[in-house]
């Protein structure tokens, strides 16, 4: 399964980054924010997406959107980690239809458990 990770912060795409490979997920790209995302998406073709909120140009939640409004990407299951912990940020994430949320700092095991969850629906 190839996973895309679309943060703006390298340091956090290195600590999801090395999340998944500790669960032996191996196929991964990184994008820097939603925009960027969404053209590796055109070519790599994920088939599952952890997103911050929180990024310049274009932010998760605006890409989360953008996702869900193609088609032939709004099947994929979107897991948004992010520091935006009110219950009105969640509403308006789950509102997107983000598949589940996740609140920084969080675990490896955390990050293992929501990415169960989605896959398993």
């Amino acid at each position: 399964m190839k996973y895309l990770v679309v943060d703006d912060s390298p340091t956090m795409r290195r600590i999801v980054i090395n999340a998944l490979k500790s669960f032996g997920i191996e196929d991964i790209i990184e994008a820097e924010d939603g925009i960027d995302g969404l053209n590796k998406m055109k070519d790599s073709k994920p088939e599952f997406i952890i997103t911050d909120w929180n990024m310049p140009n274009m932010n998760g939640l605006e890409f989360t959107k953008a996702v869900r409004g193609n088609p032939e990407y709004a099947s994929i299951p979107i897991l948004m980690v992010t520091t935006r912990g009110l219950k009105q940020d969640i509403i308006e994430a789950l509102q997107a239809k983000v598949n589940n949320y996740v609140v920084k700092p969080f675990t490896p095991l955390v990050l293992k458990e929501k990415i169960g969850a989605i896959l398993k629906t």
